[in-house]
């Protein structure tokens, strides 16, 4: 898991069939102190996340397929926003 920043969503006007039904965002990669850590990527949203929302990304393909059910299908996807950030408690 690794948390992130959105950024906004990707708008397409074509891309692969398995995703056609998908939101998609561009999230940026942060640290647990909330800075910037790394470049921006592509995931699929199934949190219903918005622009500037801290989201817990899930960036392993198999993963990915098991949460959308397509196991064995190979997806053009290894990046999927599984769940909004409330608050991150420091120990």
């Amino acid at each position: 898991m690794l948390l992130a920043e959105v950024v906004g969503p990707v708008v397409m006007t074509a891309k692969h069939p398995s995703l056609s039904h998908e939101k998609i965002l561009l999230v940026r990669p942060l640290n647990a102190q909330g800075e910037r850590n790394g470049p921006s990527f592509m995931a699929i949203d199934r949190a219903q996340a918005g622009e500037g929302d801290r989201v817990l990304v899930l960036r392993e393909g198999s993963g990915v397929r098991q949460i959308m059910k397509r196991s064995t299908e190979l997806l053009p996807i290894r990046s999927m926003v599984v769940g909004i950030v409330d608050e991150i408690a420091h120990a």
